[in-house]
This record gives structure tokens, C-alpha cells and sequence, in this order.
């Protein structure tokens, strides 16, 4: 295939969602919230960063920079927050000795607020390269997608997050699957994930698992799910294990259902294993290449018990020679010659792990978006039971190849209370159920208090009720505030509240019409962790 020119300057309106909608009993699942990761520090450099520490502070302390500054000798700077996952980044002096930093990690760690202390390593793509253009595909007919496409091609409701390079969000195979909220930026800091020229891995990586299918152009993606880009890999396909850990949990608060790792470091690190628990606490589907050394070892974040770990097969279902293998792999993919999108408006062929994963991330999508109602490990079980053996070891191919035929076709729930092709309504209120949640922390300690904001959109097909429930901290006074036209609620500004009621709130509304609800948590007194709950009923 050649390649077409570059993208044009104009901006794309993208008729996806602006917020996601609510899922089944997922645990977050319609509310799109504000980020605990904050601002990094003006000036600092994007891509690896060698010279830096991460430090991990209990969760039981409020100020994780504060305390991380507390815990490090002498006039070490903190560069960088996540309140979420709670750790904080010190720079260190770039020409310190080795044995001064391990001096430091001792110091550090001897602080009881402090759980952890580790470099700030560079996590880098699973790309193995080759032949840069091809004329056909086989990964969509090797895992049977013409079965699964038959039921659904994949629901604009159902997210895959690429933690990578930065998509081509206006590539023609992409702009319509793109999520509207695009991506976010956390090499450079902004809300533009678009990847320079050349930098095609993740638009590589993202067309696999999700494009325009059956639209007369380019190829076929696994999936028509719609996609969020957080870029976290540079122009050179590195990037420090920070910014990884960000995205992730950025991901995870944007409502992701699918998280695609096609990245890794070889090793183990507390701060992937606190982010990717983070999202998996909050029902969300993580998938790792397992890494492109030949080697025995799976590469983290893959090799973590919360993300499925996939090697990568041949054509011909043989193991890739140059797929990591070992006890953490939990499914394998096709990841040998994948045609998918490159920037610059064209196409390429990869291989690599990196290709492999996206497989399954859009296998994922096709699942959850024929049985929405599916958890987290529902899911991660049900692709494991409908894998096929192709006759490889269990350290080469796990429960087997990914097969998307089998994964939506066959009931997950096994009572027929799944099917896909079924829907039965008493036409009663109630008759379909919908509960997302979201949880945070605030101080409403000082003079003004603290808020997080959040979106709500209604996802039944026949929507009649709803209830907005709030639980925070006992001893708290916590409000709640809500708009039914999607606007930012505010203590002055809104349609519903339920406040000075102390630690909990709860608002109910019957449904007229297709509203977008505007959400205010806001902390009056007291501190401690909410839980935002919506319960939406159709008929």
C-alpha cells in the first residue's frame, strides 16, 4: 500500500459521544470526573527522565507532595503529584553517583508516610519492525471477526484507551471512531495527543483494535468502538514510567473500558502495579504486550495479575519468535505483519507484541459492546473460556488464541439471560436497570471547601428514573448539586441539590426526555473519600 499525503489543517467535527454513557453493574461507568494527576512542574523535559525518584506515599496521608518533600534529604525538588495513585517525582542531580541515589532511596524509605521508593524508569513500544507496507490482512479473519461482526461490529459506547505514542485522530480510518473527547497529552502536557509524522506506533497500535469497518476504505479495524488517545511515549516510542502511570489512571477517571498497553519495561515497579490497580479497582479492562526479547519473562505492566498479558502468533498460529513467553501470559494474538494505520494519512505493516494486544483490546470492545452488563473479570473470564488451544504450551499461548467469533457469540452468562438477540420489557419501570459509580477525595476543611464535577449520560434504551446518590466521610458535610442540560453544575447555578445534610445526599428524578446530567460533589466540612452513585431505570 502507499502512502497517501499529510493531514490537512482543518479541524474535524467528530460525531461521537461527548460523554461516556453509564454500563451495566461496571463500577464506573457513566461518570466522566475531574483527574488526580497534577500539573508537572514548568519546563520539565518530556520522554525519559533518569534523573528523577518516585516516591510512594501511604494512602492514609492527604498531601502527597507535601509529604514526599518532607521525607527526602536536603533541597530536593517534587516535580510532580499524583493524588490519586499517591505518589510524588524528585528530580535528582543527573551527575550524583549511584551510590548518593541509593543513599537517597535508603533516607527516603526510612519516612513512615512513605511505602516506596524507585528510579523514574523509561518504559518504552513493543514494536518489532519490518516490512513497512502490505496489501492484506489476516489478523480479522485468523480470529474469526466475520462471525463477530455479524452481531455487532462494536458500540460507540463502549471505550478503548491507547496509553502510547498519540493517535492520528484525524486519520480517514480513525476520525470516525475517535471519542470526542480525543486524548490527553502527558509527554507534553497538554490536551493534543497528535504524534508527529513518522511516530506511527500508536495510530499503529489504535487502528488495530478499533477503525471504520466495512466504510470503502482502508482496512478493517477488530472493533468500531470508540477510541481515547492518552500519549505517553515520545517521538522515539519512550517514556518515563510516570507519565505511564498517569495515563493509565487518567484512562481509568475518563471512564475507559479497555486499557491497551502495548509498552513495557523489564522489571518490576511499584507505581505501574498502584496504577494499574487503581483502574482494575474501577472495572476496567487492562491489556499488556508481553514484550519482543524471545525471552521467558514477560515485560511489565503485562506482567501484572491485574492486566492480561498476550504473546504474539504468526499467521499460521505458530508462537512469533520474537514474543516473550512465560506463566503470566494469558492469551495470544495474532502479532506478525498487522496492516493497520500509519500517520501521514496511510497504512503499514508492524510486528511486535505491541500489534498483538490491540487484538485483543478490540476483541474486548466486540464483547462488551453485544453484553454491556459484563465486570471487569466477567469478561477477562469469558475471553479466557472462548480462546482456542492452537496447540502451543501454556507459557506460549495461555488459555489460547483469542477468538472473537466464539467471545460474542456464545452467552457469558449462561443462563440465556445475555443474549444478544433477545430483549423482553414489561414495558414497567425498572424493567433495565443501569448503575455506574465514581468515588474521590475532598477537603472541605477550608474556608471554601473543595468540588469534583462530573457527566452523566442516560444509556437505557427507554429511560424513566433516575437516582443520584452521594455517601461521603462520616463527620463530613458533603452536597451534592446536578443539571439536567450537561452543563457545569455550581453551588448557584443548578436544576437539583440535596445539601447541608451531612456525609450523604440523594436526589431522584422521573425521566421526560434524552438530559445529560452535570454533576457537583462539594465538600463543606470535614475530609475523607465519597462514593457518587447513579442508578438509571428504563422500561
Amino acid at each position: 500500500m502507499t502512502q497517501n499525503g499529510p493531514p490537512d489543517d482543518t479541524d474535524p467535527t467528530y460525531n461521537r459521544r461527548s460523554v461516556l454513557t453509564g454500563a451495566g453493574a461496571i463500577a464506573v461507568g457513566g461518570l466522566i470526573g475531574s483527574s488526580g494527576v497534577a500539573s508537572a512542574t514548568p519546563g520539565r523535559d518530556p520522554g525519559p527522565k533518569d534523573d528523577e525518584l518516585i516516591v510512594g506515599i501511604s494512602p492514609s496521608v492527604s498531601d502527597v507532595a507535601g509529604a514526599a518533600r518532607a521525607a527526602v534529604p536536603g533541597d530536593a525538588e517534587v516535580v510532580h503529584a499524583n493524588e490519586s495513585i499517591h505518589y510524588a517525582v524528585v528530580s535528582f542531580p543527573s551527575e550524583a553517583p549511584d551510590s548518593a541515589r541509593e543513599t537517597v532511596i535508603d533516607a527516603i524509605t526510612r519516612s513512615s508516610a512513605v511505602e516506596y521508593a524507585e528510579p523514574n524508569a523509561t518504559v518504552q513500544s513493543l514494536l518489532e519492525p519490518n516490512d513497512p507496507y502490505y496489501d492484506s490482512q489476516h489478523a480479522p479473519q485468523q480470529i474469526d471477526c466475520e462471525t463477530a461482526w455479524e452481531i455487532t461490529r462494536g458500540s460507540e459506547d463502549v471505550v478503548i484507551s491507547v496509553v502510547d505514542q498519540g493517535i492520528q485522530y484525524d486519520h480517514p480510518a480513525l476520525e470516525g471512531v475517535v471519542d470526542d473527547r480525543i486524548g490527553r497529552d502527558f509527554v507534553d502536557g497538554d490536551g493534543d495527543p497528535y504524534p508527529l509524522r513518522g511516530s506511527d506506533h500508536g495510530t499503529h497500535v489504535g487502528g488495530i483494535a478499533a477503525s471504520g469497518t466495512d466504510d470503502g476504505r482502508g482496512h478493517a479495524g477488530i472493533s468500531d468502538c470508540s477510541l481515547l488517545s492518552a500519549r505517553a511515549l515520545d517521538d522515539d516510542g519512550v517514556g518515563s514510567l510516570s507519565d505511564i502511570a498517569d495515563a493509565i489512571q487518567w484512562s481509568a477517571d475518563e471512564g475507559a473500558d479497555v486499557i491497551n498497553l502495548s509498552l513495557g519495561v523489564d522489571g518490576s515497579y511499584d507505581t505501574l502495579s498502584s496504577a494499574c490497580e487503581y483502574a482494575a479497582d474501577r472495572d476496567v479492562l487492562l491489556v499488556g504486550a508481553a514484550g519482543n526479547s524471545g525471552s521467558g519473562s514477560v515485560f511489565s505492566p503485562a506482567s501484572e495479575d491485574t492486566v492480561v498479558a498476550v504473546s504474539a502468533l504468526e499467521a499460521d498460529d505458530d508462537l512469533a519468535s520474537f514474543s516473550n513467553t512465560g506463566p503470566a501470559i494469558e492469551l495470544a494474538a495474532p502479532g506478525s505483519r498487522l496492516v493497520s494505520s500509519v500517520t501521514g494519512d496511510g497504512y503499514g505493516r508492524m510486528s511486535g507484541t505491541s500489534m498483538a494486544a490491540p487484538v485483543v483490546s478490540g476483541v474486548a470492545g466486540l464483547v462488551l459492546s453485544a453484553y454491556p452488563d459484563l465486570s471487569r473479570e466477567e469478561l477477562r473470564d469469558h475471553l479466557r473460556a472462548t480462546a482456542v488451544d492452537v496447540g502451543l504450551d501454556d507459557d506460549e499461548q495461555g488459555y489460547g488464541r483469542v477468538d472473537a467469533g466464539a467471545a460474542v457469540t456464545t452467552d457469558p452468562f449462561g443462563d440465556g439471560g445475555g443474549d444478544v438477540n433477545e430483549e423482553e420489557s414489561t414495558g414497567e419501570c425498572g424493567d433495565e436497570t443501569v448503575s455506574a459509580s465514581a468515588s474521590g477525595w475532598l477537603d472541605g476543611s477550608g474556608w471554601w471547601g473543595e468540588s469534583d464535577r462530573y457527566s452523566y449520560s442516560l444509556y437505557t434504551a427507554d429511560p424513566c428514573s433516575i437516582t443520584i446518590s452521594l455517601e461521603g466521610p462520616d463527620g463530613g458535610d458533603f452536597d451534592l448539586y446536578v443539571t439536567t442540560d450537561g452543563s457545569e453544575p455550581t453551588r448557584w447555578s443548578h436544576d437539583a441539590s440535596a445539601a447541608g445534610s451531612g456525609p450523604t445526599a440523594s436526589i431522584s428524578r422521573t425521566l421526560e426526555g434524552d438530559e445529560t446530567f452535570g454533576l457537583q460533589v462539594h465538600a463543606n466540612g470535614g475530609s475523607g473519600e465519597y462514593t457518587l452513585r447513579v442508578d438509571e431505570s428504563g422500561r
